[in-house]
């Protein structure tokens, strides 16, 4: 984040240093926490609740499908409403396979911890979700949704890959590829912002990603730098599929409040039914993020915020090209209609003049060399991590076996939501 005195305020005085310091936690803490807890703390403040542009922005939050979030207790699936997304299941699978060393990562639901599979001696990155917090918002086809997703990147090199899933009792278990470049997020705070031919080359990978999605009617909803990982060498990987919305045709649209304040589009904000042009207009607003240092409509004050999104036009600095300026200036299009993108979707960003140097055919095989090298030394070099995360001890619960566990009505209702959820891939998918 970039934080300016004015010159003619004179000097940086002890004071003002502690509150640009109280400026920057407080932005670090806000996008970590995302929508739907930001939207809680809101609400909770009773100050904040009496602005009018807040009031409008609480109403519009309540999603309109009813499998992300419903306020009314529903009875446990019937087998006729049982999820069975799984082509094939893992029997075998179980948390004792796993010595699980570090934790890595948080969100809502659980946590992500790096982990060694004792018998292949492999590492992975194990996303452990607690059944319980999911059914409490009433998520459980969000979360099949997102497994659903993740059995489709298997393809594509800058999606996060699944290995196999299964679950316990009282938990589910995603078994995904083990990055440890570091977010984007993580790269950006440390160094301000990106020269262009960096930015570039992020951008294009996040593309093409986003393309690989949309070609799949697969609309992403929730780009921002925290969920853009590089590998090892230095490539983007994008991961957290928990938004994704499946089976958006090219002209299909869709209507829920979902998203991270600073990357939500306009039409989603005016309460209007969207489609994949959504996930262009956060690839414009996450490159503007990688060339200025903050996110285009950026304020501390969310309505202030919301209403630049919405009403502000879009100010760019002078130390960037032409063809940057054209293409931000296309992807933040207010109007959805006329966004680069509506018309040929991943067409016309790959064949926009600012990626005129970007061999897309090396792009996708990955020979084309990262402008960073996150040059981490092995599986454990967490040094690109959070010590937020790493530093925390990871809960011996993680591990145990759901013969240890109780079977109550509640934990008998969690493992019917998720019938379905354990995967393993075909054998020959491994010759």
């Amino acid at each position: 984040m970039t934080v300016k005195t004015e010159a003619a305020r004179g000097t940086l005085t002890y004071s003002r240093m502690r509150g640009m310091v109280a400026i920057l936690i407080a932005f670090m803490k806000q996008r970590r926490m995302g929508l739907n807890d930001f939207i809680q703390k809101i609400a909770n403040n009773s100050y904040a609740c009496k602005h009018p542009e807040v009031q409008s922005i609480l109403k519009i939050s309540q999603p309109q499908e009813p499998e992300l979030m419903n306020a009314n207790p529903s009875p446990p699936p019937s087998p006729s409403q049982q999820i069975n997304l799984g082509p094939s299941s893992n029997p075998h699978a179980k948390p004792s396979d796993f010595h699980f060393l570090k934790v890595i990562g948080k969100g809502s639901f659980g946590k992500v911890l790096l982990a060694r599979h004792k018998a292949e001696e492999a590492f992975y990155a194990v996303k452990v979700l607690q059944k319980k917090a999911i059914l409490k918002k009433k998520e459980e086809k969000h979360i099949m949704s997102e497994r659903n997703v993740l059995l489709k990147n298997v393809k594509h090199p800058f999606l996060v890959g699944l290995h196999f899933s299964f679950q316990t009792a009282d938990k589910l278990y995603f078994v995904l590829d083990y990055i440890n470049g570091g977010e984007l997020f993580y790269h950006l705070q440390r160094e301000r912002c990106f020269l262009e031919p960096r930015a570039r080359f992020y951008a294009a990978e996040i593309a093409s990603a986003l393309g690989y999605l949309h070609s799949l009617n697969i609309v992403y909803r929730d780009l921002k730098p925290e969920n853009i990982l590089l590998d090892s060498q230095g490539h983007i990987v994008l991961t957290d599929f928990g938004l994704c919305k499946e089976n958006i045709e090219h002209n299909g649209t869709t209507s829920t409040f979902c998203g991270t304040p600073e990357y939500l589009a306009p039409e989603v904000l005016h309460k209007q039914p969207y489609d994949r042009t959504v996930d262009w207009w956060c690839l414009g607003a996450v490159l503007y993020e990688m060339l200025y240092g903050l996110p285009p409509f950026y304020s501390r004050n969310t309505a202030e915020m919301y209403d630049n999104i919405l009403n502000k036009p879009l100010q760019l600095k002078p130390n960037i090209t032409n063809s940057a300026r054209h293409l931000l200036e296309g992807l933040l299009q207010k109007d959805r209609t006329k966004r680069l993108g509506a018309k040929d979707d991943f067409m016309e960003i790959k064949s926009h003049v600012f990626f005129s140097l970007i061999n897309w055919d090396d792009l996708i095989n990955k020979k084309i060399t990262p402008p960073f090298n996150p040059n981490v030394s092995g599986p454990s070099d967490l040094r690109h991590f959070d010590p937020e995360f790493t530093e925390e001890p990871v809960p011996n619960s993680i591990g145990r076996s759901p013969d240890s566990i109780l079977l109550t009505a509640s934990v008998q209702e969690a493992a019917e939501a998720f019938l379905g959820f354990s995967y393993a891939p075909p054998m020959d998918s491994f010759l």
